[in-house]
C-alpha cells in the first residue's frame, strides 16, 4: 500500500508536466505548419498578382487593404470557413484575447477591419493591413489562433501568435526578429521563438527568466531551451 501510495504521488506530480509538454509540442508543430502554409500561399500570390507594393493601388481604406491581402493569400490555402470582414461570425473566439502577463487585448471577432478565416485544419487566421503605401512590415499583419475558435487559452504566446508581411516573405513576429526579449516573456510575442527554437520553454521560466532547474536562464542565443 505504501508503494502504491508513493507511485500515486509521483504520478500526480509528473503527469501534468508530461501533458503540458505534449501539448506544447503539438502547438509547435501546428504553428510551424501554418507558418509554412502561409509562406507558400504568399509566394504563389506574388507570382500571380505581382509585387506586394502594387496590391493596393486601387483601394482606399483599411477594410479594403485587409480584404485584398486576405483574399489573395487565402486563395492558395484550404479553408473551412471564410468570414471576411463580417463581425461575430465565429471565425475567432468570442471575447477578448489576452497577453501572456494576463492583460486584456482585442475582441478580435468584433472588429470589422480584420479579414478573418478558419483554415482546413482548424486555425483561426486574420489579415490586417493599415496602409496601402507601407512596405515596412509594421503595417501588414497576420494573427493566428492555432486552436481555432472557442478553444484553448486564447492568449498570446500560448495559442495566439502574430506574423508580419514583408515584400518578399511572411515572418514570425517576436523578440528574435525585433530584439525585444520582454515582448515574448511578458506579452507573448513568441512566434519567432517557436519557429527558430522549436519549443515553448519561455512558458516554463519564472519572473527572472530561470528554467525549473533554477540555473538555466533563457536568452537570445546561448540558452534557448530548458532541457
Amino acid at each position: 500500500l505504501v508503494v502504491i501510495g508513493i507511485i500515486g504521488v509521483v504520478a500526480a506530480l509528473t503527469l501534468p508536466n508530461l501533458n503540458s509538454s505534449t501539448g506544447d509540442k503539438e502547438k509547435v508543430v501546428k504553428l510551424q505548419k501554418l507558418y509554412s502554409n502561409l509562406n507558400e500561399a504568399y509566394a504563389r500570390a506574388l507570382l500571380v498578382y505581382g509585387p506586394y507594393k502594387n496590391w493596393y493601388v486601387n483601394d482606399s481604406n483599411i477594410s479594403a487593404y485587409s480584404t485584398r491581402c486576405g483574399e489573395r493569400i487565402t486563395e492558395f490555402m484550404k479553408l473551412s470557413k471564410n468570414c471576411g470582414l463580417a463581425a461575430n461570425q465565429g471565425c475567432f473566439t468570442s471575447g477578448y484575447s489576452k497577453s501572456l502577463n494576463g492583460g486584456q487585448s482585442a475582441y478580435i471577432d468584433k472588429i470589422s477591419e480584420y479579414y478573418k478565416v478558419i483554415t482546413a485544419d482548424g486555425a483561426s487566421v486574420l489579415f490586417y493591413v493599415s496602409s496601402k503605401n507601407c512596405l515596412a512590415s509594421t503595417c501588414s499583419h497576420i494573427y493566428a489562433d492555432i486552436d481555432g475558435p472557442n478553444k484553448g487559452a486564447y492568449t498570446y504566446g500560448k495559442d495566439l501568435f502574430k506574423f508580419k508581411i514583408s515584400p518578399s516573405e511572411i515572418y514570425a513576429d517576436g523578440y528574435v526578429i525585433d530584439a525585444q526579449k520582454q515582448n515574448c516573456f511578458t506579452l507573448g510575442d513568441c512566434a519567432s521563438w517557436i519557429i527558430q527554437n522549436g519549443n515553448m520553454d519561455y512558458l516554463k521560466v519564472n519572473s527572472e527568466g530561470k528554467c525549473p532547474d533554477g540555473k538555466t536562464i533563457l536568452d537570445l542565443t546561448t540558452n534557448t531551451s530548458c532541457k
